[in-house]
């Protein structure tokens, strides 16, 4: 642990960085990330309103918030609370569990149970800033200070917090949203630490609900509770002081034995950013990214093989309890439960040798080819790999054929969508295309792609908000 006698409390120096952080101070290469992370992050939105929790909710909330402020998406969208949008487009964000996933920084920090930092700033920055129409600038400031603030308070709390069941996309994800709206509702330094210590009362959400339409949920929660701890702290409602620090703040509280390091934060707001390192992970697959490496590693063996699945006898994924344990339903019933099920995402990659969209839906985990085959997949701890931490995901598929042999693929740590590994422009246009296709004309994709690039280049971010809208139009 850190020694808690630093002068200044964790609370003052993320208040202070909230306050201190300005558009023009950013370097150039975490605003060029942070456009890749808002195109990645709006597609993955697009597409998630389409699924049953983003329709559900979608039509669950139409008309119980008759204000106009900003926009839910979706192809009917519809006008409400800057909240209300925020906990729909959010929870359609992290639908799909397609979005983007922090880094971590050593070995004891848990790859893939840190956060998925950009659905809570981006929803809460865009419903905001719809109803303020700010410029391009100040939505990239916005943006940015949140997921500064949501990935260094991830990085600091004692990794038990993760271990013991919180979700820390919904728990620490809050932060984000809050900060991403104190900026552009512009707190003062007050309301700002009252805006913490509400969003830390807000904070919510267990892993208990992984592989159900709550797991997305938390990330829309997180977004819309967010807007209102700063809504509520710029109206001159009130929490207590040093929400974040002990001895009842939310790193005490949040954590057994109130664990967490405190030089994970103090100084080391915006020093390095965290999107510019340790960098972002862009998903490939719309599924748990712990499982992502294993099924680069299982379309590598299948191809370069030219592995048949009716040949398959057997399939051995051997990795650490930092994957086996969050990846925890041994065979999927349907797609929810197969974004957390390594003999799915295996099995999938076996019998078509890719896994998006058409992939994870209940039909295609549900059919007789994908049952039997996951039947014959086999998770096992490894204790070698357990030994080398839990900062990155490491894996190896073993595959038994019916002619006698045995293929052996050891996952590449340099997974694609990493830093080591990033997409490329073509590469992010795909996937964009894929989930925004969804909702929106080929000419309208373009648009919206083209008008991220150049956000910062932008007057109002209402002209982002209508090209988003399937309407001909372009209005709600």
């Amino acid at each position: 642990m850190s020694d808690l006698s630093i002068t200044e409390s964790v609370s003052d120096a993320v208040v202070n960085y909230i306050h201190q952080a300005q558009y023009k101070d950013f370097p150039e290469e975490a605003v060029t990330l942070a456009k890749r992370c808002i195109i990645d992050g709006l597609g993955v939105m697009l597409a998630g309103s389409t699924q049953p929790a983003g329709q559900i909710l979608h039509d669950y909330l139409k008309g119980t918030d008759t204000r106009s402020d900003a926009t839910a998406f979706g192809s009917k969208p519809f006008k409400t609370s800057a909240a209300a949008a925020a906990l729909v487009n959010g929870t359609s964000g992290h639908a799909l569990d397609w979005d983007d996933t922090q880094l971590a920084t050593s070995a004891d920090r848990i790859f893939g149970l840190l956060t998925h930092p950009t659905i809570p700033p981006l929803m809460a920055a865009l419903a905001i800033g719809e109803r303020e129409k700010i410029s391009g600038e100040e939505f990239l400031e916005a943006f940015l200070t949140g997921f500064e603030v949501e990935c260094k308070i991830s990085e600091a709390i004692h990794p038990d917090h993760y271990k013991k069941g919180f979700h820390s996309s919904a728990t620490v994800g809050t932060f984000g949203a809050a900060t991403a709206a104190a900026k552009l509702l512009k707190l003062d330094k007050t309301q700002t630490a009252h805006m913490l210590a509400i969003a830390a009362s807000s904070a919510s959400g267990i892993r208990v609900n992984f592989g159900s339409m709550t797991k997305p949920l938390h990330v829309g929660r997180a977004a819309q509770n967010g807007i209102v701890a700063s809504e509520l702290a710029a109206h001159g409602f009130t929490g207590g002081d040093k929400a974040l620090d002990p001895p009842w703040g939310f790193f005490q509280t949040f954590s057994h034995g109130g664990g967490f390091d405190a030089d994970r934060i103090i100084g080391k707001l915006g020093n390095p950013m965290t999107i510019v390192s340790p960098g972002v992970s862009i998903k490939p697959y719309p599924c748990g990214v712990l499982g992502h490496p294993t099924m680069d590693a299982m379309r590598k063996l299948v191809i370069d093989n030219d592995v048949s699945a009716d040949d398959i006898v057997a399939i051995r994924v051997r990795a650490g309890s930092n994957i086996l344990n969050p990846l925890r339903y041994p065979i999927a019933n349907n797609e929810l439960e197969a974004k957390f099920c390594p003999a799915f995402m295996v099995s999938a990659i076996a019998l078509r040798r890719k896994a998006g969209i058409h992939e994870f839906n209940d039909e295609f985990v549900r059919s007789e080819p994908v049952q039997a085959l996951m039947i014959k997949v086999k998770c096992v701890l490894d204790p070698e790999i357990e030994a080398q931490g839990w900062e990155k995901i490491r894996s190896t598929v073993e595959v038994d054929l019916s002619d006698g042999r045995t293929l052996v693929q050891k996952a590449d740590e340099r997974y694609r969508g990493g830093p080591d590994l990033p997409f490329t422009r073509e590469d992010l246009m795909e996937k964009f295309t894929d989930c925004a296709a969804l909702v929106l004309s080929a000419e309208q994709i373009t648009r919206v792609f083209t008008s991220v690039e150049s956000l910062d280049e932008c007057d109002d971010i209402n002209m982002l908000v209508n090209s988003l809208l399937p309407s001909s139009k372009g209005s709600v």
